[in-house]
């Protein structure tokens, strides 16, 4: 039976949700090529299944082939009274990224969203891992919300958890078109760096900026965040960690992402002079 949800993208890959034993099943395969076999918060075939059932999205994306090329997972229900969808996971195989197939997914997320009523999708990602912040700020126009250090803990088993689990948590409206986040590297002209300036590993201990706007960098090569630069990793976290709790606690916002040709990107943070607080 053809289903009245499905998108077909221009390369013939097919979105649509979730459906059978075998698709669900195809789904943890690909929460464990992505996260790690160790990885203990899996989402098992009963919940894809059971969520389609009240309101939650299990959907993937389908090639010509026919496989499972990627999926996207969230649950819907109230927050502050209104009805809202939390976003969970979004997996893409690793041959298939880079083709904008994880954007596609969002947005068809977002589509059957609109078509259960609801205002408002929630999900996190990583600040420290510049593809995303790409994604979700300068493409799909979400908006930081706060940050949350080690969100999910330190102990999920999987490998790209090593340094623990900081989060932005985004907001992103399901009505109209939310403006993506500007990404101008003129914006970073005369901005102090909060952990040191361009160029260089984050110090510990520098003094952060007393500034209405400062850079909040992060780096360019994921490779930075792996073994064997771990040491160069976890000075990466604690000064992105340090950063984000002084500013955001204090009345900041993120307003842009920007990455400079030859440059780390970062994040700039603008003092929100409508913030409790502010000054």
């Amino acid at each position: 039976m053809p289903d009245p949800e499905a998108r077909t993208l221009p390369d013939g890959t097919l979105l649509r949700d979730l459906r059978g034993q075998p698709e669900f099943e195809a789904a943890v395969r690909l929460q464990e090529a992505t996260w790690g076999e160790g990885f203990r918060e899996r989402v098992p075939p009963s919940i894809l299944l059971v969520a389609q059932k009240i309101g939650g999205i299990a959907a993937g994306a389908f090639p010509p082939s026919g496989a499972l090329g990627g999926f996207v997972f969230g649950l819907t229900g109230l927050r502050d009274g209104s009805l809202v969808h939390w976003s969970d996971m979004l997996a893409v195989q690793p041959a298939l990224r880079g083709r904008g197939l994880g954007e596609a997914l969002k947005r068809f997320q977002r589509d059957r969203c609109r078509a259960l009523g609801i205002e408002t999708i929630h999900w996190t990602f990583d600040p420290l891992v510049a593809r995303n912040a790409q994604l979700n700020l300068n493409r799909l126009g979400a908006r930081v919300d706060e940050f949350v250090p080690d969100m999910y803990g330190t102990s999920t088993g999987s490998p790209l958890h090593d340094l623990g689990t900081d989060r932005l948590v985004v907001s992103w409206p399901v009505s109209g078109e939310p403006a993506p986040l500007p990404g101008d590297a003129a914006l970073l002209e005369g901005v102090p760096c909060a952990g040191g300036p361009p160029g260089s590993a984050p110090a510990e201990g520098e003094p952060l900026p007393d500034a209405d706007a400062v850079a909040v960098r992060v780096p360019r090569d994921p490779g930075a965040l792996q073994e064997p630069a771990l040491a160069r990793a976890r000075a990466w976290r604690a000064s992105s960690r340090r950063a984000f709790t002084h500013y955001l606690g204090r009345g900041f916002r993120v307003s842009a992402f920007v990455t400079p040709p030859g440059g780390d990107p970062a994040y700039l943070l603008t003092r929100d002079p409508r913030a409790a607080g502010g000054v």
